[in-house]
């Protein structure tokens, strides 16, 4: 069903070129700035140049790549909030900026739904649950029986207060009924080192950061966060498919720009980037890394944006996640 609606999308996608062009005449006619607000190297970073590559070809502009890391995405995002809204900046954001940050961060200085534009949903990373081995359970089910007669006896790391990954994790143990214990770390790398030790018995963590480590036995996998199994782990079943069927996490990327940007060129953009990412080269290149491609209309994109704003507005109010 899903294949079946981005199909339909690039389909419809398709028919507005001709319309786009009608109504901005000379767009494009000088390179394009994507801001990603992150360093280089990283997933954004990853399916930002991949993407941004592809589009300039197909807009027949370079669309350069301008890396403005700084505060969980935030000061990138910001840049685009307050450029000039004439179709030259664009913003490659990640869920932190864009879905997280309006709850966890207590003086952000912009809205995301008010200031910026949606263009398009263009991947997602689910992250795998990852367990020690030596924790008595090889499923999801097992696991969850465990937690439940253990309460309060696990630990689960993330990246730190108030990321993706530890609302993943708020999320997993209200909707799997169980009690663990949070244990923030500085980011993925000394997380997944005290899991493979077993000063920690589980996390959330992407396909980049622990596949190998799940390939050597250091660690086991029971369940990926997404719609449908990776290929790169086709072993792994999806939670639905373990019994918890209704949950996912991870983080997503999609095109946005600044807001009064002229609607010729935010159809022209989708158009494009749908094209290619339902195209066999950018769908493959994003598979390798573990990138699911996605493609959505602007509105349809708007919607799931205001349904993650929602949903981690509803977790923070149940179990108590404080702005910092």
């Amino acid at each position: 069903m899903q294949r079946r609606r981005f199909l339909l999308s690039c389909s419809a996608a398709a028919a507005l070129p001709g319309v786009a062009l009608a109504q901005a005449p000379g767009w494009p006619a000088r390179p394009l700035r994507l801001v990603i607000g992150y360093p280089p190297g990283g997933s954004t970073d990853i399916a930002g140049r991949l993407l941004a590559e592809r589009l300039g070809r197909s807009l027949g502009q370079q669309v350069i790549v301008d890396n403005r890391a700084g505060a969980g995405g935030t000061v990138g995002a910001m840049s685009v909030v307050r450029a000039e809204p004439d179709g030259y900046t664009l913003l490659l954001a990640a869920s932190p900026e864009v879905s997280i940050a309006p709850i966890t961060m207590k003086a952000l200085a912009y809205d995301p739904v008010r200031d910026l534009q949606p263009i398009t949903l263009v991947g997602q990373v689910p992250f795998f649950l990852v367990v020690n081995p030596q924790l008595p359970a090889r499923t999801l089910e097992e696991f969850i029986a465990y937690a439940r007669a253990n309460p309060g006896k696990l630990n689960y790391s993330s990246f730190g207060n108030n990321t993706s990954n530890h609302l993943a994790g708020e999320l997993f143990k209200s909707m799997a009924r169980i009690n663990s214990v949070h244990v923030p770390y500085k980011g993925s790398g000394p997380s997944i080192t005290d899991l493979i030790g077993g000063q920690i018995q589980y996390s959330f963590d992407t396909p980049t950061a622990v596949l190998e480590q799940v390939k050597a036995g250091k660690l086991r996998a029971l369940a990926v966060a997404g719609r449908q199994r990776l290929a790169n782990a086709p072993d792994v079943p999806t939670f639905a498919e373990a019994g918890l069927p209704g949950f996912t996490g991870g983080t997503w990327f999609g095109l946005l720009a600044p807001a009064k940007t002229p609607r010729a060129v935010i159809e022209r953009v989708n158009t494009e980037a749908v094209a290619l990412l339902a195209a066999p080269e950018l769908s493959r290149a994003f598979a390798e890394r573990d990138i699911v491609p996605a493609g959505q209309s602007p509105e349809e994109f708007g919607r799931f944006i205001q349904s993650e704003v929602a949903k981690w507005k509803d977790l923070a109010a149940k179990v108590g996640i404080v702005a910092e």
